[in-house]
């Protein structure tokens, strides 16, 4: 299976991503963290530097379990509306990617 290159965007996306999570996880280890997710440390490290961009809705619910953070908080934190669009991109789904 081929798989589609990321857009920029989606880029962008996962950076605000892995920098709300390193926040959120304070002075906690990443060992402590990612066990406590049932994910491996190096799985946290990529998706914490913006290596992993979609990470499955699955992990990504697993680390905001243990971090105390809702997924309503982490989707608002990471989405921004689209630069010149005029649409509100939180509710527009038709680009989204969604991981697996």
């Amino acid at each position: 299976m081929v798989r589609v290159p990321l857009t920029s965007d989606e880029v962008e996306r996962g950076k605000r991503l892995g920098a709300l999570l390193r926040q959120a996880r304070q002075q906690r280890s990443m060992l402590a963290v990612a066990l406590d997710a049932g994910i491996s440390p190096e799985t946290l490290r990529k998706i914490e530097s913006g290596r992993v961009a979609t990470p499955a809705f699955p992990t990504i619910a697993a680390i905001a379990g243990v971090l105390d953070l809702s997924l309503d908080d982490v989707w608002a934190a990471i989405i921004r509306p689209s630069e010149g669009s005029g649409r509100d991109a939180s509710t527009d789904t038709t680009s989204m990617r969604i991981a697996s």
